[in-house]
């Protein structure tokens, strides 16, 4: 399947936010450190948003939350940014669940080879095993007829 193309992935969409929000927080002159502590957010976390720095945050939905509220105290177009995280965010979720369904099928195909493989062998072995015991069955009712031949002969006898 063809990825989506001329769009910029999420972590250059974490830094597009990330310095708008970093603009703001300077032109109001507030510190990360005291910006974080007012929205309850830890100062790493913060200035990994700003820095866009994706691997240092929490999941999507977290982030969400923090650009929600560092962008309402900072009095920025919450819904353009929420909107940009979201785009781009589930332009990547599609590329990965894409992925991912390419990687189960290959599995499941690999696992349907070896089912067949495990089915014929199965088939083979219970078709021996069918073999050997009606031979087995063929030899003892065989020996019970020479017997029966045998004592009959001896009464005749």
């Amino acid at each position: 399947m063809e990825k989506i193309k001329n769009k910029k992935p999420n972590k250059d969409s974490l830094k597009r936010i990330g310095n708008l929000i970093k603009e703001a927080r300077l032109k109001n002159n507030d510190s990360i450190s005291q910006l974080a502590t007012d929205l309850k957010i830890s100062a790493q976390q913060f200035q990994a948003i700003e820095e866009g720095q994706e691997e240092l945050l929490p999941e999507k939905v977290f982030v969400k939350a923090m650009i929600k509220r560092i962008s309402e105290r900072l009095k920025l177009d919450t819904d353009f940014l929420i909107k940009e995280f979201n785009n781009n965010s589930d332009e990547n979720d599609i590329e990965e669940i894409v992925e991912e369904v390419n990687k189960e099928k290959k599995i499941n195909n690999q696992s349907n080879k070896d089912i067949s493989y495990i089915f014929l062998i199965a088939v083979f072995i219970s078709g021996v095993i069918g073999l050997l015991a009606s031979s087995v069955v063929l030899n003892i009712f065989t020996n019970l007829d020479n017997n029966s031949v045998k004592e009959e002969t001896i009464k005749r006898d």
